[in-house]
């Protein structure tokens, strides 16, 4: 949905056929992470690329990489956002950050963006992989929010994204063939009761 094609990520190294199991939709639980956040405001094409610039720029100075690639980048978005002019958009990227680092090195940000330590809160969410372009994402979202629905959980805030695979140093490479983990925080919806009677769930346990 953010990443502009002119904002190339760090360097990847990564199979996208191991998250081949995420082409349908799941739930599952997942731990609250420690995470290296660049807040950024305003339209990703202009902003995302300094955005990234910085993260990865504090990533590697502050002595969190054990090698040259980190961890997959990732970024938080505010629910609505085609409902909103793209100067308005607010940003969240980030890379998980080991507890070794406990502080940012002396770094100069762009305009609009500042970046901190902070715990990104999971528990249960749902997710699933976006095969393709960016701009491109609408129909997977909404097939994912309806995944939820239909489960018996609503959404809790924006969506995040996990970029698996897309415009890396060396150019901006096939969108075609990107992969992106689309991310809801999600929360169970209260069943009706009827006669008094109670039902057991029928869902799924949540897997870890």
């Amino acid at each position: 949905m953010a990443v502009a094609g002119n904002s190339p990520l760090q360097a990847q190294e990564v199979d996208p056929t191991a998250y081949e199991h995420l082409v349908e939709p799941r739930i599952v639980e997942r731990a609250d992470e420690r995470m290296l956040e660049v807040r950024a405001v305003g339209d990703p094409d202009d902003i995302g690329g300094a955005a990234f610039g910085l993260l990865f720029q504090l990533y590697f100075s502050s002595g969190a990489a054990t090698g040259f690639t980190p961890p997959v980048a990732r970024a938080r978005w505010q629910e609505d956002l085609n409902e909103m002019p793209r100067a308005e958009w607010v940003g969240r990227y980030a890379l998980p950050l080991p507890e070794t680092v406990d502080s940012l090195p002396a770094h100069t940000p762009p305009e609009g963006v500042t970046a901190t330590i902070t715990t990104w809160e999971y528990g249960a969410v749902a997710e699933i992989l976006h095969v393709g372009r960016y701009d491109a994402e609408r129909p997977t979202v909404e097939r994912l929010k309806a995944f939820v629905e239909t489960e018996g959980y609503e959404t809790v805030g924006g969506h995040e994204e996990e970029y698996v695979l897309g415009p890396t140093m060396a150019g901006p490479g096939n969108p075609d063939e990107y992969r992106t983990i689309l991310r809801y925080r999600v929360r169970e919806v209260s069943a009706p009761r009827g006669d008094g009677i109670g039902f057991p769930s029928q869902r799924p346990a949540l897997r870890r």
